[in-house]
């Protein structure tokens, strides 16, 4: 596919060519131009030709699903299925917006292909755990981790704080039990104390003192049936890294060309996640 251009030495430069120094090169216009010897005007007028359809794959096998979304602008997101270990793509949408029911359409669509979904891992919207109560479904430690301490702080001033936050901070390294019996140690030990309540003068009404840390407990304890899914299913991580690192690697993509129309984002993600597609996604038969 040819856009009719020649750059120095000669050679016709395609479309292909053009979209790859823009966006696997992670190339700005202005250093393309340069590149080239193409004016800008030109290479925009280049990129706008090109036009990238999104078909979702139809996965096939069985394993873990990484399910999450990410957003990079007002009600501009993006919702993916990962597949564990592989790192295979099975769904993609575009989303304004995050709605249980997007998540529900990507577990369905997954499913109804004929994949099996042993698990799915996500990273704590609390009613994907209703949503999912008939999968096998793992909490990500890591966001466990961030939701504790960003109730407590990095260096919370009290003591029941500090154990608390120390305890979260060792649950990966521990067995359920022992995580269990841990938690249930410190809630006894500090049950008089989370008990205690403020008097507000203006209004007489009396408050939890120590609803951070209280807010805290709660959050644990909500999660705590989904904290070691992974322990039960077979090649299920305790944690959505592997997404989270796909998120993280789309977005210098994009930020290397900031000012993007909607249209041209969602172009530019589509091509980002056809190429992926080709790089991590094969046949089960070549697995």
């Amino acid at each position: 596919m040819s856009c009719g251009y020649r750059f120095r030495g000669g050679s016709k430069l395609t479309l292909d060519q053009v979209w790859t120094m823009y966006q696997q090169g992670k190339q700005t216009i202005a250093e393309i131009s340069n590149q080239t010897g193409l004016s800008a005007s030109t290479i925009k007028r280049t990129l706008s030709k090109i036009k990238f359809d999104w078909v979702q794959p139809i996965p096939k096998g069985e394993g873990v699903v990484h399910l999450d979304a990410t957003y990079f602008g007002r009600n501009t997101g993006v919702l993916l299925a990962i597949e564990s270990g592989s790192a295979r793509l099975l769904y993609m949408k575009h989303i304004g917006h995050e709605h249980i029911s997007d998540y529900v359409e990507a577990v369905d669509y997954i499913a109804a292909g004929g994949y099996v979904i042993k698990g799915i891992v996500v990273d704590g919207l609390q009613q994907l755990f209703i949503a999912f109560k008939g999968d096998k479904i793992q909490m990500c430690q890591f966001h466990m981790v961030a939701i504790v301490r960003r109730k407590l702080t990095k260096n919370p001033q009290l003591k029941a704080g500090r154990e608390l936050l120390d305890l979260i901070y060792r649950i990966k390294a521990m067995e359920e039990e022992d995580f269990l019996v841990a938690f249930a140690q410190w809630k006894l030990r500090w049950h008089d104390f989370l008990k205690e309540k403020t008097i507000i003068e203006s209004t007489g009404k009396a408050i939890f003192t120590h609803q951070r840390l209280r807010s805290a407990m709660t959050s644990i304890t909500h999660y705590l049936p989904y904290l070691f899914t992974y322990k039960e299913v077979e090649g299920m991580p305790n944690t959505n890294n592997l997404i989270e690192g796909t998120f993280t690697d789309m977005k210098k993509n994009l930020r290397t060309h900031p000012g993007m129309s909607a249209e041209n984002r969602i172009r530019m993600i589509n091509g980002y996640f056809l190429v992926y597609l080709k790089e991590h996604n094969v046949s089960v038969s070549d697995r």
